[in-house]
């Protein structure tokens, strides 16, 4: 049986590569990596990673197992963030079952690649890795697991549940280009299971409950998002969910919903006021009196002044638009369509408000709406319109959320691209 180890090592000045490799009896065989570097008859794995753009090597469980090189054995190089540069830290806030996760896999498509569960590591890990981003949730933070909070009559809302000192120091080492070793809290059983080794990403994305609640940890956040979902909405999300993935019954997520209520008020709603953006669901005002929760209305409030990052706006930037899409051009059912877009004030700071209520009936037809939007951020025309397609069975995929949750995932590559094009030129004036 062949023994695995994981190795990381810089493929460039501004990040390490995900390199593949597999070696067996005498090199007879060997895998070609995503840089294009190629094994060579009776090169051991260590002189092909030493070789590959004059890389150094160092040694890295990353959850895969740990070993030396040699024959039949295998290794995986971990996306790493390269010496001398700073992970980017996006924090993510909101209630539990409030579409964190769809948002992440939205995140994760725009910088492209999958993200996955540690390969080798714990089954029940929260983490998700791609070859960009690595995601982690809060949640692996609560210092009490289920059985301690039902003791102490405390919800995993309540700061007294959380090690927001070790929240802090492991983000910071992170950031600072430093492995951590980070608990994990398995959902399933509701324990504190063994911790994971998590290297230094390029993109580290911190998502759950209390990313902005500690001030130490918010210092750290390069872009910040809240999702702000209506009560309404947000308990017939829940029940979709916990019900159907997680088999929980009706009466125990009301009475769940019941409980956090009071702590949600108190510690995880007012992060919203740090966001530099958020994603409000609210029910929709085109159906009088609606009951059903099919239709939404969603609004993204943008901060102004913001580093690195610039608003969207509709039409003409700054103005107030009231808009109604023409039907020939954006075919949409009862009861149709509406944008608004336009400046406010959102807990004492400038704001620039979109907001879209109604939903699509074809997502090709986004691209109408696309041409009238600038500051996406987009890479070529269109690129929202093909995102959008692409996960087209993603929930929100005909409405809102979405469209914004994609906006926003445009904007992170965004913010990020300008950090690092930063730090280049720093590093280089510095060596003048």
């Amino acid at each position: 049986m062949a023994s695995t180890a994981a190795v990381a090592a810089p493929a460039s000045s501004s990040s390490l590569c995900k390199l593949h490799l597999q070696s067996q009896f005498h090199g007879q065989q060997s895998g070609l990596g995503s840089c294009g570097a190629r094994q060579q008859q009776g090169e051991s794995l260590s002189a092909l990673l030493l070789r590959v753009n004059g890389q150094h090597c160092s040694s890295s469980s990353g959850g895969v197992g740990r070993g030396g090189f040699g024959i039949g054995r295998r290794a995986v190089v971990v996306c790493k963030v390269a010496p001398g540069k700073k992970t980017v830290v996006i924090g993510l806030a909101a209630d539990s079952g409030c579409g964190k996760s769809t948002f992440m896999r939205r995140l994760t498509s725009v910088f492209g690649g999958a993200a996955t569960p540690p390969r080798g590591g714990n089954p029940d890990s929260n983490t998700l890795i791609s070859d960009t981003t690595t995601v982690i949730c809060l949640d692996d933070y609560h210092s009490l697991d289920r059985y301690g909070r039902k003791e102490k009559a405390v919800t995993a809302l309540d700061p007294r549940a959380n090690n927001f000192d070790l929240m802090y120091e492991q983000v910071k080492a992170l950031k600072e280009g430093k492995s951590v070793e980070k608990p994990i809290y398995n959902h399933v059983s509701g324990l504190l299971d063994a911790p994971e080794t998590i290297d230094p990403p390029k993109i580290l994305v911190i998502e759950g409950l209390h990313p902005m609640y500690d001030e130490r940890v918010r210092s750290l956040l390069d872009f910040s998002i809240y999702l702000d979902i209506s009560d309404d909405v947000k308990f017939a999300w829940k029940i979709q969910r916990d019900m159907a993935e997680r088999g929980h019954s009706l009466e125990s997520i009301k009475a769940s919903i019941t409980a956090r209520k009071p702590d949600f008020d108190a510690y995880i709603d007012p992060q919203k006021q740090y966001a530099d953006a958020v994603i409000q669901v609210l029910p929709t005002q085109l159906i009088p009196d609606d009951n059903e929760g099919k239709v939404l209305r969603v609004r993204m409030v943008m901060r102004e002044g913001v580093k690195y990052f610039e608003p969207v706006y509709l039409f003409d930037e700054g103005s107030t638009i009231n808009w109604i899409p023409c039907g020939r051009k954006l075919t949409c059912s009862y009861p149709g369509i509406k944008f608004f877009y336009g400046p406010d004030t959102y807990y004492g700071n400038e704001v620039s408000v979109l907001e879209m209520d109604g939903q699509f009936d074809k997502l090709d037809e986004l691209i109408y709406v696309e041409s009238h939007l600038s500051n996406i951020s987009t890479k070529f025309y269109g690129e929202i319109t093909q995102q959008m397609l692409k996960h087209a069975d993603f929930p929100g995929s005909n409405n809102g959320t979405g469209l914004f949750q994609t906006i926003c995932g445009l904007k992170i590559r965004n913010v990020y691209e300008r950090i690092l094009a930063e730090g280049s030129t720093v590093l280089e004036g510095a060596k003048v």
